[in-house]
């Protein structure tokens, strides 16, 4: 089963990071990144870009409207996403705790929602 996993962060606490602590970020993330490769389990990986660039397309009369932002404003959004391949809850839990998210609170806040998918189309099985 396919597991999307929700990489959330706190804006008003990565705001007050300095130029030196937004440096150190990518050496800090790599083992865990690469820990998560090498599992095995990765079907996919992103990153989000800020909310204020969102888009929301609703049903509308006759044509869908679009909206600007995200569809619910809160105070943790999703800064990241990636899918695993696990065979239950529990192994997925122990995948998405290899991620960055998991391990540098002290920089992002948030934490890792790990979410079960119904159904998944991508490019492992198309």
């Amino acid at each position: 089963m396919n597991y999307l996993c929700l990489c959330h962060y706190d804006p008003a606490h990565f705001a007050t990071l300095s130029p030196e602590q937004l440096a150190a970020i990518p050496g800090l993330c790599a083992p865990h990144d690469a820990a998560l490769h090498a599992s095995g389990h990765l079907v996919a990986v992103g990153s989000l870009a800020e909310a204020d660039r969102f888009a929301v397309i609703r049903p509308g009369e006759g044509a869908p409207v679009v909206t600007r932002g995200p569809i619910a404003d809160t105070p943790e959004p999703f800064g990241a996403f990636f899918i695993v391949e696990a065979d239950s809850l529990d192994e997925a839990v122990a995948i998405a705790a290899l991620h960055p998210s998991a391990h540098l609170g002290r920089f992002f806040g948030g934490g890792v929602e790990v979410r079960p998918c119904e159904s998944y189309e991508g490019p492992r099985n198309l």
